[in-house]
């Protein structure tokens, strides 16, 4: 199961016109981009909880199918927290472990270790956790040197442990359909506040597996930018769009530039800029580490730097557009 409910406000506004889960990483959505990771793992059927501008999503993947994989979306009327969205489909997913995962997240993480790590420690609950030097700005966990999570940081602890190792949630875990019978039905109910540290204090086998690779939250417009920026660095193994390279323009890789875009011989653009197709980049432009989704036109002799364009919107000439903007 993908979660994909959320109102992602630290985005706004951006996710007033777009859900976060539909954000173009390498102009594909961040959904699409966990669709390929659930793939690679030989996962063929996939929940998606929807809320927040639903019509969106549903949309695009009605037109835009996943190869290989069958979509059932869940529409939350009221938005149900982690546990209550997935309580709402249990009946898709009981039969058996489960992988979820937020959508708002990117990596390309093996999910086959962490299936073999989960099944050999017969687990109930497998966290997938990294170490990060600010483990508190993500609510810290704590496991042992077996990989045991000992203690939620944050939550009530009968025996606070010794010798553990501070690490945090990467939004993604395997659950065992046991799980259900902590959640109630029909109202909102959280799984890190609500039910995982429960499952702590209960003694019920909860393993954190420790991942290394890459991993990136898109909780922001730094963030977003810079996952886009490491993507075209190849620091994290994403599929893109086509892309194509205009003759003319000064290119200053890495670049990402879609089709059918209209680019002026004397403008620049780079580093690390993805231009959606359909793009317009008029004369003496310059677009430098920044992203534009699919329709843009930006005018004669503007700068862009460092920002965010939103879908169809028009630039006009002479503007300086800078430091984490959105238009």
């Amino acid at each position: 199961m993908v979660l994909a409910a959320g109102f992602g406000t630290r985005l706004q506004p951006l996710t007033r016109v777009l859900p976060k889960p539909m954000f173009p990483v390498l102009g594909r959505p961040l959904l699409s981009h966990t669709f390929d990771l659930l793939r690679s793992a030989n996962i063929s059927e996939v929940a998606v909880n929807i809320h927040h501008l639903p019509d969106h999503i549903i949309d695009y993947f009605e037109n835009e199918k996943p190869l290989n994989l069958n979509l059932h979306f869940s529409r939350e009327e009221k938005i149900l927290g982690t546990a209550g969205g997935i309580k709402k489909v249990q009946s898709f997913l009981e039969d058996g472990p489960f992988i979820l995962i937020n959508s708002d997240i990117i990596t390309d993480i093996d999910l086959n270790r962490v299936i073999e790590f989960h099944k050999k420690n017969n687990s109930k609950l497998t966290l997938v956790v990294r170490q990060d030097a600010s483990p508190e700005q993500f609510d810290p966990i704590e496991i042992c040197e077996d990989g045991r999570i000992a203690h939620f940081v944050g939550a009530s602890s009968m025996n606070p442990p010794d010798n553990t190792t501070r690490v945090m949630f990467t939004g993604i875990q395997i659950m065992e359909p046991e799980i259900f019978e902590r959640i109630p039905s029909g109202q909102f109910c959280g799984t890190t506040e609500d039910v995982f540290p429960q499952m702590i204090e209960d003694g019920t086998p909860v393993f954190g597996y420790l991942y290394h690779g890459y991993w990136r939250d898109m909780g922001n417009r730094k963030s977003y930018l810079q996952a886009n920026a490491d993507a075209l660095d190849l620091k994290v193994q994403l599929k893109g769009i086509p892309s194509h390279e205009p003759s003319g323009p000064l290119i200053v890789p890495p670049v990402l530039i879609g089709r059918n875009c209209r680019i002026a011989g004397d403008s620049q653009i780079g580093p690390h800029t993805v231009i959606d197709p359909n793009c317009t980049i008029k004369n003496g432009a310059v677009i430098e580490n920044s992203v534009l989704w699919e329709g843009v036109t930006v005018g004669n002799g503007t700068t862009v730097k460092q920002s965010v364009i939103a879908a169809n919107t028009t630039v006009g000439d002479g503007k300086d557009i800078n430091r984490e903007s959105v238009v």
